[in-house]
């Protein structure tokens, strides 16, 4: 891209600007600190200039937006065609006070659900079940059957609006309850838009939210993608997520590559169940954490598109272009939220939404400034919504598309992240592929001693946090908590009670022993799923005839 006698002159500068300008300023005043590194703890240089990329070939590399290799986005014209979803992640308590923060929500401008579920619920257990003890409703909504669902979105016409659901393990049965759902408002399958997570490789990655062992675990998966791509082809029925690899303490390139690993492991399943590509891929979507290094999530995520449509280009022959893009949702980083000044997170969060907006994301969700306390109060959750509506209003960062594209800064560290991704494809394939890895530990390991490393920075002041380790504050908490309901957890154990005692039990049993026999000969269970959510069969029910079959995971012993 660059004159190659250009270059050999800019080198020779840059050498004599070194020597003169720079070395003066340093003898005056030397730098704050002996390096300067991104929140991965990879080091930045001074300067960047066209010798950083001198060997790029802008249309291999660049292109223009909606041209492979997408690095400078999926769209040609971007956020000037369309903004991008603003989608906030809430849940909590009962169903009905969730559908009324949903409703609030959409008053205030959101475009799309994404729904929270409570631990029981992502482990595949009833909010009354011995497990579930102590933990209703506390990190998401209680969804134990589709009686909850109904209630859940009740008054929501879901076949106009999109819905997302961070569900992994009983992602197929959650799936489930919704479709039911919106088929007694009169929605065809056919209509429906949204997201099921479904990513239950990063389960045993990193948020460990797995119930069955990995096996069966990936057939379930290749089940819903099949049947989406069959009945629901506007859905996405899987989000290949590496926010929650982020959030355990991942570096940027680990999260970059442990993702797309996943997603290209996903892709393998559904060929040899005999898919073709280009029948389900235009529906993969993916999720991915913004930290707090402006420029490294930035490059973090247009490498990502690079990667993913070479990836599906050259390696699985997928010839449909939509094939080849990467659509995904962003999330700010929770992990970086401080209990301290909480009011400052607002700041955090705002940075971090600049930088996926800037990275190209399709979808964003803001985190709210008391997360790191409680779940978000609707105070909080308005302002973490203002935050989208001002970026996207008021910035002015929505007027050109790739705005960033040619920075000799972010060029590098785009390529650096691809570079990096590449190199740890390779260790996974040393390692028999994603599977063999999880197995003998090495995400698990390479993400603990990430963590360790940047735990170590901050407790020994290397990294500031503000507020935590430097600028510390001892003033009284100033800002208003989420209460839930206290009569909730009584309301949905007597609404389950019910439910058991006015269904028609006997349908209950029919259908679950067709379940078990499908599970045991190997059919794809979303039909089956689907007949026993429509009687009203609850989670665990649907669950526990799964865990019969398949069996409980057990992470090994080498952690």
């Amino acid at each position: 891209m660059f004159d190659r006698q250009k270059l050999e002159e800019l080198a020779d500068a840059l050498e004599r600007w070194e020597e003169t300008t720079l070395q003066r300023t340093l003898a005056r005043r030397p730098e704050r600190r002996d390096s300067f590194v991104t929140a991965s703890s990879y080091p930045i240089k001074r300067l960047y200039t066209p010798l950083d990329i001198a060997d790029m070939d802008y249309m291999e590399e660049l292109n223009f937006p909606g041209q492979y290799p997408f690095t400078r986005g999926i769209h040609p014209t971007m956020y000037r065609g369309r903004l991008w979803t603003m989608r906030m992640f809430s849940g909590f308590g009962t169903a009905e006070e969730t559908n009324a923060r949903y409703k609030y929500l959409l008053e205030q401008g959101n475009m799309g659900l994404s729904v929270a579920f409570d631990l029981p619920t992502l482990m595949g257990y009833d909010t009354d079940a011995p497990e579930a003890l102590g933990e209703f409703g506390k990190c998401g909504v209680a969804v134990s059957s589709l009686r909850d669902m109904e209630i859940l979105m009740d008054g929501i016409p879901l076949a106009e609006i999109s819905t997302s659901m961070t569900i992994n393990s009983p992602a197929a049965v959650l799936w489930a309850f919704y479709i039911i759902t919106a088929e007694k408002q009169g929605a065809r399958m056919e209509s429906l838009r949204g997201t099921i997570q479904n990513d239950i490789l990063k389960e045993y990655i990193a948020q460990k939210e797995y119930v069955f062992p990995p096996e069966p675990s990936m057939r379930l998966v290749t089940d819903t993608i099949e049947f989406g791509s069959k009945h629901l082809p506007q859905w996405n029925t899987i989000s290949i997520s590496g926010y929650h690899i982020r959030e355990a303490g991942s570096t940027a390139a680990q999260e970059l590559a442990f993702t797309l690993a996943d997603g290209m492991e996903y892709v393998r399943w559904a060929i040899e169940r005999g898919l073709d590509v280009d029948e389900f891929a235009p529906r993969l979507s993916f999720f991915f954490n913004v930290h707090n290094d402006f420029f490294e999530e930035i490059a973090k995520l247009r490498a990502a598109r690079r990667i993913w449509a070479r990836e599906m280009r050259e390696t699985f022959g997928a010839r449909n272009e939509r094939s080849w893009w990467m659509r995904f949702h962003t999330q700010t980083a929770g992990c970086t939220l401080t209990a301290q000044q909480p009011e400052i997170n607002i700041v955090r969060v705002a940075i971090q939404a600049l930088a996926a907006i800037l990275g190209g994301a399709q979808s964003l969700h803001t985190n709210s400034m008391d997360e790191a306390l409680a779940l978000p109060s609707e105070h909080a959750a308005t302002i973490a919504l203002r935050t989208q509506q001002i970026i996207a209003h008021e910035s002015g960062v929505t007027n050109t598309v790739d705005p960033l594209g040619g920075s000799f800064f972010v060029e590098a560290q785009t390529r650096r992240m691809e570079e990096e991704a590449y190199d740890y494809f390779r260790r996974i394939e040393d390692l028999g592929g994603v599977l063999p890895a999880i197995e003998v530990g090495f995400f698990q390991q390479e993400i603990a001693d990430a963590a360790y490393r940047y735990q170590r920075e901050v407790d020994e002041g290397d990294r500031i946090i503000v507020g935590v380790n430097e600028f510390v504050e001892d003033t009284p908490l100033r800002i208003p908590l989420l209460e839930m309901d206290p009569e909730g957890y009584d309301r949905q154990v007597a609404r389950l009670k019910a439910l058991r005692r006015e269904r028609d039990n006997r349908l209950v049993r029919q259908t679950l022993r067709d379940l078990e026999a499908a599970a045991r000969a190997d059919k794809n269970l979303m039909p089956y799923i689907i007949e026993a959510a429509r009687a009203y069969a609850t989670l665990q029910e649907i669950m526990d005839v799964m865990r019969d079959v398949f069996g409980v995971y057990q992470e090994p012993t080498w952690i």
